[in-house]
């Protein structure tokens, strides 16, 4: 039997529960703002995020949960990112490595939680999105509010939901900074000067 040379963990159906959310963004004054949500019962701030359903993509699950937790209705953010899956232009054996795309709307972070106890691993999806109005009057226990990007980081309860919203607010940055360059948009081909700027990661080593 052949062995592999990276750590593996296998996990049924039973074992792994998959939850989507967004940074939300509000971008229609010069003042920009993010949202979070207060949880009244354990008095948390946290970003918006809950579990995908059956057969449901986590685009939709994300863009859901946040519209049945905070009534808010979101449109995902088209970013420039670094990912390591090919886009439609690459052959099928391109390398495996980091390469930067623009217009993408992909989760730009995974949080992979080990439940404990033999629970198995929660896998959090997370996206960057556009406020688009009020859809609802979202779920009672939560309280939504816009906090200006600067204080938003500190108000958050939790140390992984601030290095959530800081790279996303790395990434706003980024798209900020490559629009005053005038670095023009590919259509999903890798950019290469962006990419220059960015750590670049091959499988199981660092460049």
């Amino acid at each position: 039997m052949a062995a592999v040379w990276w750590k593996s963990t296998l996990y049924p159906s039973e074992q792994f529960v998959e939850a989507c959310g967004a940074i939300v963004f509000d971008t229609s004054t010069n003042l920009k703002r993010v949202l979070l949500q207060h949880y009244g019962p354990e008095d948390e701030w946290l970003l918006p995020k809950g579990r995908r359903n059956c057969n449901e993509s986590r685009k939709d699950a994300a863009i859901r949960e946040v519209r049945e937790e905070t009534g808010y209705a979101i449109q995902l953010r088209p970013l420039t990112m670094a990912t390591r899956a090919p886009s439609d232009f690459e052959s099928a054996d391109v390398k495996d490595v980091a390469r930067t795309y623009d217009s993408l709307t992909e989760p730009f972070m995974l949080d992979v939680r080990d439940l404990g106890k033999g629970k198995g691993v929660k896998l959090v999806w997370w996206f960057i999105a556009d406020l688009d109005g009020i859809a609802g009057e979202g779920e009672v226990q939560f309280k939504p509010e816009f906090v200006e990007c600067d204080k938003a980081v500190e108000k958050l309860t939790f140390e992984k939901d601030r290095e959530v919203l800081t790279r996303a607010l790395e990434l706003m940055d980024l798209a900020a900074n490559s629009s005053e360059d005038g670095v023009g948009v590919h259509n999903g081909r890798a950019r290469e000067p962006l990419a220059s700027r960015l750590t670049t990661t091959t499988l199981g080593t660092a460049a």
